[in-house]
């Protein structure tokens, strides 16, 4: 497909067994569901390198029990923790800050990375993989949020091979593969699902006085703090939209969101002729994670299978972008100029962290998105990326400060 962001996996030469890889962001949800399945194919994969953040504890348990080489943590303090923990006879490298996850996922050891990193602190490693030449399992959407453009260029220039880690995209790689022809043009328009998150058929007196604990309580997903904040409000899917736009290279007009409660149906693809393929699973991230890493093979996975007789029935229902207007605000963003994301991404990160420090309401998160749209200048069409790091700073503060940081 000559519009997808890197060579078409499926005309990729195949990847052989056993796959060196590195994982950016082991700790985290995806990491934690990624190495469950690695630990089920141990014979499919050698991981070279794991990049934890600030959890030692957890990093630790996972370096113990696979033995990369080389590890990674923020800040000395994660380091020292990280070094005490560690088993007598096992003394891995271990980097230390931001730069440390790039070099980890432009090395030499590994031919894989997980890019699984929460937020724009994934951006420059995604980049810096790509730069490589690397096969890269992106889970990561604010990378191409960030700088989807810059990410294109480094595939094209350097043959890295991209595959959608996300739920939805990977639904949507799965419904075009076999079916779409080389230049996408029977392709009509992608279709991402939204479970509607746990506000969903609530109103505008009840979103206004949600709390955290609500926002974080997700009725089908279990997630981290952030994208479980980003579910509620759809920013989420708004993001999404974003991703699938950078990855098959289509305008917004080409992508819909539906919201289904069930979270069965992933995303659909529809054709010209009028034809929709949908992909189909229980909501458990392993599956898509497992396709990836293993790509373009399949693998068993111990875990319960979808019974749709169970399930009973499938519903699904236009999204309210009146009263979810973070999902209007990504299209928004998308549509009006390269840099516009860079902004929606960074007013979206700050304004959810400070949600769930109680500083603001639920409903201030897109005030405050909105708010700093509108005053954002759009950057060259071709900024770099320090150009755009610098207005993903500056976003961040002035969102502080009209919050009263």
């Amino acid at each position: 497909m000559k519009s997808y962001i890197s060579t078409w996996p499926p005309l990729a030469p195949a990847q052989p067994f056993p796959r060196r890889l590195a994982i950016l962001g082991s700790t985290g949800s995806i990491g934690v569901s990624a190495l469950r399945v690695v630990a089920g194919h141990p014979e499919l994969f050698q991981v070279v390198a794991l990049a934890g953040g600030r959890n030692a504890k957890r990093l630790a348990e996972q370096a113990t029990k696979f033995r990369p080489a080389l590890l990674a943590v923020l800040d000395e303090t994660a380091a020292r923790e990280l070094r005490d923990l560690l088993p007598t006879g096992y003394a891995p490298e271990i980097l230390v800050g931001p730069a440390a996850f790039e070099a980890i996922a432009a090395g030499p050891d590994s031919d894989l990375v997980l890019s699984a990193i929460v937020g724009a602190a994934g951006f420059l490693p995604t980049l810096a993989a790509a730069n490589a030449g690397k096969r890269i399992a992106l889970a990561n959407k604010e990378s191409l949020v960030l700088g989807g453009l810059l990410i294109r260029k480094a595939c094209r220039e350097s043959g890295a091979l991209i595959l959608p880690v996300d739920s939805e995209h990977n639904a949507l790689f799965q419904a075009l593969c076999g079916h779409a022809d080389a230049d996408g043009k029977e392709l009509s328009k992608l279709i991402l699902t939204a479970s509607g998150g746990p506000f969903r058929g609530r109103d505008a007196a009840f979103l206004a006085s949600v709390t955290p604990a609500q926002a974080l309580n997700h009725p089908n997903w279990s997630m981290g703090a952030k994208i479980s904040v980003d579910s509620a409000s759809l920013m989420n899917k708004g993001l999404e939209v974003i991703e699938a736009c950078h990855l098959y290279g289509l305008p917004v007009t080409q992508v819909d969101v539906l919201v289904h409660p069930q979270s069965i149906v992933h995303s659909l693809v529809e054709y010209i002729d009028g034809s929709q393929l949908a992909h189909l699973g229980v909501p458990d991230m392993r599956i898509p994670i497992a396709h990836c890493l293993c790509f373009p093979h399949r693998v068993e996975l111990n875990m319960p299978r979808l019974d749709l007789a169970q399930v009973g029935g499938l519903t699904f229902e236009r999204a309210d972008e009146g009263l979810f207007p973070c999902l209007r605000l990504a299209k928004e963003a998308y549509a009006a100029s390269p840099s516009h994301p860079a902004v929606l991404n960074a007013a979206n990160e700050v304004a959810v962290e400070l949600f769930l420090g109680g500083s603001i309401g639920f409903m201030d998160i897109p005030r405050l998105i909105e708010s700093e749209l509108a005053r954002h200048t759009a950057l060259p069409k071709d900024a770099d990326a320090g150009q755009l790091l610098a207005v993903d700073a500056e976003t961040r503060l002035r969102v502080r400060k009209a919050a009263g940081e």
